[in-house]
């Protein structure tokens, strides 16, 4: 990406030189903005590659000898009997439906969305499960 970053750069001020050449008007200003941009988002996901990479070290993702095990973490704990998630989706669908059908439904959908939401955030704070 940094190669990139300094390729694009050196090609914005390249094409920005060559249309000033070129047109009697002076430069073109849209196509050197673009790859100028091209640079500046290059430069971009360099600095986050490198800052991630830097403060991370070595993952085991990265060591040839590395078994599977070693990269497992514990991602999160999800109930694999819960219905809210499907709620949340269904009511969140109608939400989004609404601005292509009228704002009328958006009254109806958005606090059965929020029901479900909330039972689906203190879902092991009632019954058995309840702490």
């Amino acid at each position: 990406m940094l190669f990139l970053t300094i390729f694009y750069l050196v090609d914005a001020i390249a094409y920005g030189v060559w249309s000033s050449m070129s047109m009697a008007k002076g430069m073109e200003p849209i196509g050197t903005a673009a790859i100028a941009m091209l640079a500046a988002l290059a430069g971009f996901i360099y600095f986050y590659i490198a800052k991630t990479a830097k403060h991370t070290g070595s993952l085991p993702e990265d060591l040839e000898d590395a078994n599977i095990e070693d990269g497992d973490a514990e991602v999160g704990f999800f109930a694999p009997w819960s219905w809210w998630p499907l709620a949340i989706g269904f009511f969140a669908s109608i939400v989004f439906a609404s601005m292509a059908i009228g704002w009328w439904l958006t009254f109806v959908s958005v606090p059965l969305a929020l029901v479900a939401l909330i039972g689906l955030v203190f879902e092991f704070s009632r019954g058995r499960f309840a702490h």
